[in-house]
């Protein structure tokens, strides 16, 4: 699968998996202390808050876990098929990534946990967009998945296998971005608070407009 991807699909998970590890910093760092990228934990808490009957943190941790599985959603409803195809709609889905993630800062610096909801929803819609294209070889919010298959990849090749070195740089590059994210959003956020969400958000528009351009490139040589 990662060998009938284009080149720049690296280049691209790097800048996801670092807007990612930008958007989990801050939702750590915040008022809550909340991990929004991934939802293992919050899985675990939800039902560490259930056996103690805390039910105020118990709906919020409910709605973190939905908020990540409708943005989602979005991506389901909007992207057909399992390969990378130009002409579908990453750019949109990016752009409302974009407009999640405005929003969210709106609501964390009045001190509203819609704030995390919403940083969660950009995160699932990410993390589909990105599952889709790649056939689920590529996540970009977490890094469970990755490490596993990278350790899988290891073992096999301690027993003979052949190495995958483009798969390797591919995990990788994900490891190093989500990590450079999550240290570019612990330093930012101790001087901007939630404002550090304007980067994860500007780089989702840049994003956008780039494939946008490398679409329209690419039909017009077509042409």
């Amino acid at each position: 699968m990662i060998s009938r991807l284009p080149r720049w699909v690296e280049y691209g998970a790097f800048v996801l998996a670092f807007t990612a590890g930008c958007i989990n910093a801050v939702g750590l760092l915040g008022f809550q202390h909340q991990a929004i990228s991934h939802l293992s934990g919050t899985a675990t808490q939800l039902g560490s808050e259930i056996a103690n009957a805390a039910l105020t943190d118990t709906t919020h941790l409910l709605m973190v876990l939905i908020s990540f599985l409708l943005g989602a959603a979005i991506s389901g409803v909007m992207l057909t098929g399992r390969s990378l195809q130009l002409g579908r709609h990453y750019d949109s889905l990016l752009v409302i990534e974009s407009v999640l993630l405005l929003a969210a800062i709106y609501f964390l610096q009045q001190g509203s946990v819609y704030g995390h909801f919403l940083g969660s929803a950009a995160c699932g819609l990410q993390n589909a967009l990105a599952t889709t294209y790649s056939g689920a070889v590529i996540r970009t919010t977490h890094l469970t998945g990755i490490f596993t298959d990278l350790g899988i990849m290891l073992g096999e090749a301690l027993r003979g296998k052949p190495f995958d070195n483009r798969k390797a740089l591919l995990f990788m590059l994900i490891i190093i971005g989500f990590i450079t994210g999550g240290i570019s959003g612990a330093m930012l956020f101790a001087q901007y608070t939630f404002l550090t969400l304007l980067l994860p958000a500007t780089i989702c528009l840049i994003l956008a407009l780039a494939y946008r351009f490398y679409r329209s490139t690419i039909l017009l040589k077509q042409q």
